[in-house]
């Protein structure tokens, strides 16, 4: 039977086999905190992206890797003649400093794809739909700067 191979994390069979038990758990730790490390070093720098990139551009659509939804968003944008920049992130925690907490209070992270326009938040693809079909949308694009007509 064939074993898949974890892709992103840490590759125990490149480490020498414990000769002891306790050596063995050591080791399975050791794995377990760079797995951690290297997961918030991620997010740390997913949201730093995602500040640089709202802060940078006057559109940004912040989605998950191979979202449809954010291409549903992105072709919503470009067919208004905006050519929003697109940053991917791997979960919801990269919005974390960019995002007010919910109506409840609690830290609960925001949907994706979010849409940021002129570096504040609209929202998801919900909030995009509502304020396209009432027509507020041409106007806050304009305002954003992200288009001259």
């Amino acid at each position: 039977m064939y074993q898949a191979i974890p892709y992103g994390t840490a590759r125990p069979w490149l480490r020498p086999a414990p000769s002891s038990a306790a050596e063995a758990a050591a080791a399975a730790v050791v794995v377990k905190m760079e797995t951690m490390a290297s997961s918030t070093e991620a997010r740390d720098q997913d949201t730093r992206d995602v500040k640089r990139a709202v802060s940078e551009s006057p559109v940004v659509v912040v989605g998950r890797r191979a979202c449809c939804l954010s291409h549903v968003v992105k072709q919503l944008l470009q067919g208004l003649g905006v050519n929003p920049a697109v940053h991917e992130v791997a979960d919801e925690a990269a919005l974390a400093g960019l995002v007010p907490p919910g109506p409840g209070g609690g830290d609960e992270a925001a949907a994706l794809p979010a849409v940021f326009v002129g570096g504040e938040l609209l929202g998801g693809l919900d909030r995009l739909m509502a304020v396209h079909i009432s027509g507020e949308l041409v106007p806050i694009l304009k305002k954003a700067g992200a288009l001259w007509l």
